[in-house]
């Protein structure tokens, strides 16, 4: 009984210090309610939508944050390892929203000195959702991550993998908003 007891302390401490960790950092959008529309998917894979980025916004970051990233991820892809639908970091630490299509590279709205590398896709910037026809609706993570570090030392052409690597050696808090799409 006193190893259970002294166990269950243990993780209410560990979670009492995550919730002090990130207090009030938080990830909110007005363009996606729960769900993504036609503007969000992809143009392509069979999927004929707008592949428009959504406006992310941020608030509350934590001390000592030098930059932040934003990724976009499918788990549900049937890939065995998910699906990067966009990474975007060296996102300047003044910056707390990036704007509706900052995702279309050619459009060059995202904040000066940030990168947006390979997708799933083989693409760099965002490729909107398309789930396969007839598959349960999707979970699309939208996580932005306030980092330690002004840079991550990568470039567009960084793989997803990798990206991610150097997100959780370099975070200090992350929040996520989560959209689900079906077709």
């Amino acid at each position: 009984m006193k190893k259970l007891t002294l166990f269950i302390s243990f993780i209410l401490l560990q979670l009492s210090l995550v919730a002090v960790y990130a207090d009030g950092f938080s990830l909110s959008s007005p363009d996606i309610n729960g769900q993504l529309s036609k503007a969000h998917v992809f143009n392509g894979f069979g999927c004929q939508g707008e592949n428009i980025s959504p406006k992310l916004d941020w608030t509350n970051a934590p001390k000592g944050t030098k930059s932040f990233a934003v990724t976009v991820y499918d788990p549900d892809a049937p890939t065995g390892s998910g699906w990067w639908h966009w990474l975007i970091f060296d996102i300047p630490q003044d910056s707390s929203s990036l704007a509706r299509n900052t995702g279309r590279v050619k459009n060059s709205i995202a904040p000066e000195g940030s990168i947006q590398s390979r997708t799933s896709f083989g693409q760099t910037g965002y490729g909107g959702a398309c789930p396969p026809e007839g598959d349960t609706a999707h979970q699309y993570i939208f996580t932005v991550y306030a980092l330690k570090v002004k840079q991550l030392g990568l470039d567009s052409d960084a793989p997803p993998a990798m990206v991610g690597f150097y997100l959780n050696s370099n975070q200090l808090a992350k929040a996520s908003v989560i959209a689900y799409y079906a077709r």
